[in-house]
């Protein structure tokens, strides 16, 4: 049997420990998982009552075209219906524009390090990759816009980025957008965009028109707490979307993703109390690491990259052993640190004094030595 030579160099990828692993592995009644970037407040309580209608539809198919959950992202964002496409996650999305667009002989641009999947989709495509190395995790804009050649289809965004957390500010969006070529698609991958607090974060949608070039990444996994349900999705021009639309699956997102996301909309007072508790809980983590004397990347996000005297995988594996699950920063290119999840006020309480427990445990170390 033979596949695409690529398929052999590349590995699927790599989820977070789960909770019940961890708790088998060490023998612990409880551990709290701060890895993924999950809302740890959960989600609307409407959610729930739009589920338990949905349940005797099990035996149908959803529809196609995500009708009413459309019309109610249209309404929300002021754009036509026909200017979104929907996937099972953002992370669909990413790979429809890579099937749909990238191929041998073409290139991509991207920041490094960012989140994993584009580069990822783009190799299975056989598209070649430039990554322009982030500038104190921010992207270098000015660097990726050197990268792009006559070969170029596709420049990835993300902001706030993963795993940095920093974004990038209007003005310097606008320029960017303005001086890439217009033959070449720029994706804004959003993920994170209701968590954002800044004043000059840019408002990309009634951007749209002026750059039809422009495709921006949603998703209801991370601040509407639907992580489970894999529902996210992109708004471009209809042009865009008419083009990439033959690569999406059939019936991609299923009932109960459909009719949780469009309950969820509808309880826009449940983001801005999320979005509360999160720059509470981001300011709390901030104040211990400037007290710790950690530095860290400033964080627009659900999540703060926190760097450290020792290796990621060696805070990681301290913390797993104690009830809390976090990711390396070894395994997403910021080499010595760890991304946390905001969590609750007590998980930060209690996470914030092992993290100190074990810097001071290091630094004594490294002082007798």
């Amino acid at each position: 049997m033979k596949a695409k030579p690529i398929m052999s160099k590349l590995k699927p990828y790599q989820p977070g420990r789960t909770m019940e692993q961890v708790k088998q592995k060490y023998g612990l009644e409880k551990v709290v998982k701060l890895a993924s970037n999950e809302n740890p407040f959960g989600c609307s309580p409407q959610v729930k009552n739009s589920l338990v209608r949905e349940y005797d539809n099990l035996a149908l198919y959803p529809d196609g075209y995500a009708t009413e959950l459309r019309n109610k992202v249209a309404s929300h964002l002021g754009v036509a219906p026909e200017m979104l496409i929907f996937g099972n996650g953002s992370d669909e999305i990413v790979q429809i524009l890579s099937r749909a667009i990238l191929e041998k002989g073409t290139n991509t641009v991207m920041a490094s390090p960012t989140f994993s999947q584009y580069k990822h989709n783009a190799l299975i495509e056989g598209a070649e990759i430039k990554e322009v190395p982030a500038i104190d995790g921010s992207h270098d804009l000015e660097g990726m816009l050197h990268a792009i050649n006559d070969q170029t289809r596709i420049v990835w965004l993300c902001s706030p980025n993963n795993p940095t957390g920093k974004y990038i500010a209007k003005n310097q969006m606008e320029d960017f957008l303005m001086r890439c070529p217009k033959n070449v698609i720029v994706v804004v991958d959003e993920a994170y965009y209701e968590y954002v607090t800044a004043n000059d974060y840019p408002e990309l949608v009634p951007e749209l028109s002026k750059h039809p070039n422009l495709v921006l990444l949603r998703t209801f996994s991370k601040a509407y707490g639907l992580a489970s349900l894999r529902v996210g999705y992109g708004i471009a021009s209809q042009e865009i979307i008419q083009l990439i639309e033959p690569a999406r699956e059939p019936f991609n997102t299923s009932r109960f993703a459909q009719q949780a996301a469009t309950a969820a909309m509808d309880d826009q007072e449940f983001i801005k109390k999320t979005v509360i508790k999160n720059k509470e809980g981001r300011s709390k983590l901030i104040q211990f690491c400037e007290e710790l004397n950690l530095s860290y990347y400033p964080s627009e996000a659900n999540f703060l990259t926190i760097h450290l005297p020792c290796s990621g995988d060696e805070m990681f594996e301290y913390l797993m052993k104690n009830g809390y699950i976090v990711r390396s920063g070894e395994a997403l290119g910021v080499p010595n640190s760890i991304r946390v999840t905001i969590g609750t006020e007590e998980d930060l309480d209690s996470i914030s004094k092992l993290i100190e427990k074990k810097v001071n445990e290091i630094r004594k170390m490294e002082k007798n030595s």
